[in-house]
Order: structure tokens, then C-alpha cells, then sequence
């Protein structure tokens, strides 16, 4: 399956509710680049009045996420994709819309190259930055995937 910004987001819909819901969208794709939207609203709010750090967490993993299933699918190699390890900063309250880019497709075709080489597993290291409307940083997390090869039984 291609995967557009259109057929992802309905994927959201029925395979992580609480991000459809909280309004985070993707964007846009390319080869090397996923783009991830989220708006500050009621529904996605903290009590300090901006963006609460969950919904920005799951748009930024859905930035390197989604790339990793794109790579993995242009692959036709079964191979499964884990985050073991998260961590983030905050620099700026987020307001407004949010969009948090991952640009390191690149990145994460050597990984899946060197899975399929190998055999073995792979880690890779991504960085999702979440930018306002004003083109100010307001946080940037980084997640370590874990990428696997499936072997058939």
C-alpha cells in the first residue's frame, strides 16, 4: 500500500484513536522527510493553556514512525519496528499549531539496508522537531527504534 497523507490519517482513525482525536494529522511525505501537525485545542490542551507534552510526543513519533513504515513497506521485507527509548525538551510553550519534521529518511534506508544485509537488528537514533507558527522551536524529542528482521516459521 502507498502511503499518502490522506490514507495514513484514516489509519489514524482506527489504529491510534487518541491522536486522530486530539487533531494530530500528517502532513506531508516524502522519501526523506514526514511532516506531523497538531493544533492547540481544548481537546489537546494542558492546564497551563498550550499543547500538553502527550499529544506532542505521539505527532513527534509519528514523524519518524511514519517514515519508518514507508521505508519498511518499499523494503517488501518483513520487518518490525519498536521504539525502546524516548526523550525530549521543551524550549517554548506550544500554542497555536505545532508541526514537528523528522528529515532523515536517508538515515533509516541504511538501517533497513544493513537489517537485510545482516540479519540482524539495528538501532537508529531520529529526531522530530516541533516547530510554531512563528517557526520557533517548542520541542524537540529524539526516539531510539529497534529494527528487525521477522523471520519466517
Amino acid at each position: 500500500m502507498r502511503i499518502t497523507p490522506n490514507s495514513f490519517n484514516k489509519f489514524l482513525l482506527f489504529k491510534l484513536p487518541s491522536a486522530y482525536f486530539t487533531g494530530v494529522r500528517l502532513d506531508s511525505l516524502s522519501d526523506t522527510k514526514a511532516t506531523v501537525r497538531v493544533k492547540h485545542r481544548w481537546i489537546s490542551q494542558n492546564p497551563f493553556n498550550s499543547l500538553y507534552y502527550g499529544v506532542q510526543a505521539m505527532a513527534a513519533e509519528i514523524a519518524t514512525g511514519v517514515l519508518v513504515i514507508k521505508k519498511i513497506g518499499e523494503s517488501s521485507r518483513n520487518i518490525s519496528m519498536l521504539v525502546t527509548h524516548q526523550t525530549a525538551s521543551f524550549t517554548k510553550k506550544a500554542r497555536g499549531m505545532v508541526r514537528f519534521t523528522c528529515d532523515e529518511g536517508a538515515k533509516i534506508q541504511q538501517a533497513i539496508d544493513a537489517t537485510i544485509k545482516t540479519g540482524e537488528g539495528q538501532t537508529i537514533h531520529l529526531k522530530s522537531q516541533g516547530l510554531n507558527e512563528q517557526g520557533e522551536q517548542v520541542s524537540v524529542f529524539e526516539f531510539e527504534w529497534s529494527l528487525k528482521l521477522k523471520v519466517s516459521r
